[in-house]
């Protein structure tokens, strides 16, 4: 990122007001993109949280603990210049989307599927309009692409600062039903994780847990949890 050094150079950061937006400023110096552009977000909301992240900083600055501060570098550098593209990325995932591919044994995984995915298809239908066909096995089933073109005029609506968010959701969890259902809060953010980890964790409680898998499922979640925070903070 612009205006890092391998030590912490600045004792303070404050958000400050710029234009329609808002910046941070480390010791009165703006904080940059890497491709040298102005970090302006949104919100105060958003800058609040990307300051607290450079104030957190001690010694060696360590960019693996500023997730804000690299979701608005992507939305500002990347997003901004190719949104079709990106859109269109993400909204591929409703096409084959986690939700709509099922087990066919063992019935405990069947009625823990039904029991966690019907009700999110059921919301995708009679609030987002889009009815998705649910398929057993993992062969690809084309959906509609009426659908399909109702749920991708969602994410054509979001913002750059929105898409980037909104990619971790989808991306994390599998399914473009889920995201959706995580930028309009249907359920809560928890429960909407634990959803997309169905069948993780029912594997798990079959043959027991794998430490590595927890790990670089606690790190998943984690990200999952930070997303969601930053797409609702950049909504004005």
């Amino acid at each position: 990122m612009s205006d890092w050094t391998a030590k912490r150079f600045w004792k303070e950061a404050l958000v400050v007001a710029d234009g329609d937006g808002f910046s941070v400023h480390l010791d009165g110096r703006q904080v940059r993109t890497p491709a040298k552009a102005p970090l302006v977000v949104p919100t105060h909301a958003f800058a609040q949280i990307i300051a607290k992240e450079w104030d957190a900083q001690v010694d060696k600055i360590d960019p693996e603990t500023m997730p804000a501060t690299r979701h608005a570098n992507v939305a500002i550098d990347r997003i901004g210049l190719v949104h079709d593209d990106v859109v269109t990325m993400i909204s591929d995932y409703g096409d084959s989307d986690l939700l709509c591919y099922r087990a066919s044994y063992p019935e405990a995984l069947i009625a823990r599927q039904r029991e966690a995915w019907d009700p999110l298809l059921a919301w995708a239908s009679d609030v987002l309009g889009a009815h998705l066909e649910v398929h057993v096995g993992v062969m690809h089933v084309p959906q509609s692409k009426a659908d399909l073109n109702r749920l991708r005029s969602f994410v054509d609506a979001m913002t750059p600062f929105e898409l980037a968010a909104f990619h971790d959701l989808v991306s994390l969890s599998g399914s473009l039903v889920i995201g959706l259902a995580a930028t309009r809060n249907a359920q809560p953010v928890e429960a909407l994780w634990a959803i997309s980890r169905t069948d993780e964790t029912f594997q798990s409680e079959q043959w027991g847990k794998d430490d590595d898998a927890e790990a670089e499922s606690a790190i998943k979640q984690k990200s999952f949890m930070d997303a969601h925070q930053f797409y609702h903070a950049v909504q004005k």
